[in-house]
């Protein structure tokens, strides 16, 4: 699980800097309502695809063959979720719901950025050598009938 908690953070450090540009500058575009619609609207995308990305974690780790139903679902849930969460706030008066959205947007955009980009730069393996090769015609150290 360290190493899953640690992939969350990796991934959300630069959205978290992305909220506070977002935070500054919706501070200096709309005032202390702007800065706070950034601020939540980078804290909810960090939320929400942290806890997507456990979950998907887990249920790799538990039930790969499960994974590619699960990873559908987490997201359609994570949706239906974030659509529920909008319009339960979309009459407040807490924040400016205009930056809230161009937060969250632009938090969305850098979290799935990071994660392609640490995706494209890690060292999956693709075999697996704890395999036995000698069980199968043609491997390594099989037998070849020579």
């Amino acid at each position: 699980m360290q190493s899953d908690m640690r992939e969350v953070l990796r991934i959300a450090t630069p959205t978290a800097a992305v909220g506070a540009v977002a935070t500054l500058v919706g501070g200096l575009v709309a005032g202390g309502e702007g800065a706070i619609g950034a601020a939540v609207g980078c804290v909810v995308v960090i939320v929400f695809m942290a806890l997507g990305l456990l979950a998907l974690n887990w249920v790799g780790k538990t039930m790969p063959h499960l994974f590619q139903g699960m990873g559908l679902m987490i997201y359609s849930a994570q949706l239906v979720l974030l659509l529920i969460f909008i319009l339960s706030i979309r009459n407040t008066t807490l924040f400016d719901l205009q930056v809230f959205a161009l937060s969250l947007v632009a938090a969305v955009i850098a979290w799935i950025t990071t994660q392609a980009v640490l995706h494209a730069r890690s060292k999956t393996p693709y075999v697996d050598p704890d395999a036995g090769t000698h069980d199968r015609p043609g491997g390594a150290g099989g037998d070849r009938g020579e």
